[in-house]
């Protein structure tokens, strides 16, 4: 029967960078996210005194946390995904000792979410790595990092190990590739060699962060965490389809790591030609061979292949690569909608690895209408994450082993790609504006109680959600166009 687990982990995911705010309070240091102002992509800028950026508050979760996890309560969620700043913990990487201040705010925001029986979903790393560790060494380009963020991530399981029980190591590992100051912390410009070099000392670092955990963390779990990337084949000609094979092997590889414990022959082939030679240890395969609990995911799009790079083309606001689908709508950011790809990935990576399977992002970014008596009727964003959800309780009958759903942004938050706060995914609607101006003031959207409504339902069962509807319905629908 066609139901979510009695078990399934409920609620939402942040990510410190763009909630927190107090950037260099209670001791933090800089992060590569603090100097890139305008996201991902965006130019490195020096901070120096005075200056402000749209991150620097975020939505001032630091201070207002309690008020914004009685929010989620209220929702129903029995999850939470945050991630720690690895910059409150040690503010510079590599400090001789941890910054107490640090680490007591979050043994408060983890008890704070204790008090409502809340499970957090821990990420050890999430686009903020210590600005210090890419001036001083390079990055994640320097072999040196690994022991820094070893040492960090023993601190917070010994800290935390009666409070955090699910954790997962680098967010997004695979953007790295297409953003490799945020990912690995090096410029943009690296060579292919640099930037691998770069992600197999983080794959490294990952795995030895697996095996402490196992050490540290009594019944701990942790996974790792993709972009899941899923891309079609523009055309049935064999040219487009194994140029698709290849495109989706291109971060499939990270998983298959991690998971698997080894690098897979066609990237020892991809790596001979295109002449990069990386220096892996004898002790780099040994830890490599300590692999994830469970595999977990974003997922927001899919994208077109084809053998023919004059058709190849950036999507607007994208953060890959991909060519238009000419049978999917799009958002005003230019990111397919394809609730069936959902079901499509999950069943690719269940058969690929066999192990549970978590859903730590999905959600939809939109400008929202705040109405004269001030509610907001995102019944876009309702039909987007109905239709999502109804994908993953199909891919569930499949046979697929789902542990939970953690919607991206249940609270407006500051985007990664853009740092925009016009492109809103809350639940929970955030008065502050991309000019820095507003009241930090929390409302309900109409998709809050359709959540806590979905969460609620008994068991689950399928009647909790209507049957996927093959495009976005209702008031948004003039703010989606279907791809030229």
């Amino acid at each position: 029967m066609k139901t979510f687990p009695t078990d399934f982990l409920w609620g939402g995911a942040t990510a410190a960078n763009q909630v927190e705010g107090a950037y260099l309070e209670d001791g933090k240091g800089l992060s590569t996210s603090d100097v890139q102002p305008h996201g991902v992509f965006g130019e490195v800028v020096e901070r120096v005194p005075g200056d402000s950026g749209i991150k620097d508050v975020a939505i001032d979760f630091y201070h207002r946390y309690p008020e914004d996890i009685a929010l989620f309560a209220e929702m129903g969620f029995n999850c939470l995904r945050v991630s720690i700043a690895w910059t409150r913990i040690y503010p510079n990487g590599d400090d001789a000792e941890p910054n107490e201040a640090g680490l007591a705010f979050y043994d408060k925001l983890f008890d704070e979410m204790a008090k409502h029986n809340i499970t957090p979903l821990v990420t050890l790393s999430h686009y903020e790595m210590p600005w210090a560790l890419v001036k001083n060494y390079g990055g994640w380009g320097s072999r040196e990092v690994i022991g820094f963020f070893e040492r960090y991530a023993r601190t917070v399981f010994s800290r935390y190990k009666n409070k955090v029980k699910l954790w997962l190591t680098f967010n997004e590992i695979n953007m790295s590739l297409h953003a490799p100051m945020t990912g690995v912390g090096l410029p943009a410009g690296s060579s292919k060699g640099e930037v691998y070099q770069a992600i197999h000392h983080q794959l490294v670092a990952s795995a030895l962060a697996v095996k402490a955990c196992h050490e540290l963390v009594p019944e701990g779990k942790i996974g790792n965490m993709l972009l899941g990337g899923l891309m079609y084949p523009l055309s049935c000609k064999p040219e487009d389809v194994f140029e698709t094979l290849q495109e989706n092997r291109s971060w499939q590889f990270f998983g298959d790591v991690q998971a698997r414990g080894a690098y897979p022959g066609y990237m020892q082939r991809y790596f001979r030609d295109n002449g990069i030679t990386l220096t892996i240890t004898d002790a780099d395969r040994e830890a490599l061979k300590t692999t994830v609990d469970f595999i977990s995911f974003s997922y927001y799009m899919t994208g077109c292949v084809t053998a023919d790079e004059a058709l190849n083309q950036q999507a607007r606001g994208n953060i890959l690569s991909m060519v238009p689908n000419p049978h999917l709508a799009s958002s005003e950011w230019g990111w397919q909608i394809d609730p069936l790809g959902l079901r499509t990935l999950l069943n690719v990576l269940w058969d690929r690895y066999q192990k549970p399977l978590f859903i730590v992002e999905n959600g939809l970014g939109a400008k929202d209408k705040v109405e004269a008596d001030g509610s907001i009727n995102d019944d876009y964003r309702i039909s987007y994450l109905n239709d999502h959800l109804v994908q993953a309780r199909e891919a569930i009958d499949d046979g697929v082993e789902l542990m939970g759903f953690t919607s991206w942004g249940p609270i407006d938050l500051v985007s990664a790609s853009k740092a925009e706060l016009s492109k809103r995914y809350g639940f929970i609607y955030v008065d502050r504006h991309d000019d820095g101006t507003g009241t930090l003031a929390r409302s309900k959207k109409k998709s809050f109680g359709w959540y806590k409504e979905v969460i609620a339902s008994p068991r689950r069962q399928p009647e909790s959600l209507k049957d996927a509807r093959p495009a976005i319905a209702g008031r948004g629908l003039a703010r989606f166009t279907r791809a030229q």
